[in-house]
């Protein structure tokens, strides 16, 4: 497809959905010396879609002890914010555990945001797991640190020891 032949198509899309907004019918326009090759659609890229559920992605299924509620769990992790159209689905990386002590907690028992309660459950020691928490699973109404208030998270978690 030529440019000159993109560009008229864009035009005249644009000029119907102008006069169709004022309610009038699109002036006839003289058509193009030869068809388009494919048809020309002009429209806005959609939103991707709302992390409204925990959804857990196993990176890699680990092959030691498998963590439960009540186990004191030790991880590494990094949290982004998440962001359905940028690439790996992760915005803003606002914490990371790498470089520093791993984190333990009691699973199960509310010491960290319920989504990783729920997504942590089931792993294996040495496996790996991307959780993507909706809001309401994460921190809600409330912000937290670099976090905005209602916001879903991406996090990568690797599982390095279930006692």
């Amino acid at each position: 497809m030529t440019r000159s032949s993109v560009l008229f198509a864009f035009l005249f899309a644009a000029a119907a959905s102008v006069a169709q907004a004022a309610g009038q019918a699109p002036a006839a326009a003289a058509a193009p010396a030869a068809a388009p090759e494919a048809p020309v659609v002009v429209g806005s890229a959609q939103p991707g879609p709302a992390a409204d559920a925990l959804i857990i992605n196993d990176v890699k299924v680990g092959g030691g002890k498998e963590a439960a509620a009540g186990n004191i769990v030790r991880v590494n992790y990094t949290g982004w914010l998440y962001r359905p159209l940028a690439k790996n689905q992760r915005g803003k990386k606002f914490d990371s555990s790498i470089g520093r002590e791993p984190l333990e907690f009691t699973l199960g028992k509310g010491q960290v945001i319920k989504g990783w309660d729920q997504g942590v459950q089931g792993m294996k020691v040495g496996g790996k797991r991307v959780l993507i928490i909706p809001a309401d699973l994460a921190y809600g109404p409330r912000s937290a640190g670099e976090i905005p208030p209602n916001s879903a998270l991406t996090f990568e978690v690797e599982l390095l020891d279930v006692k």
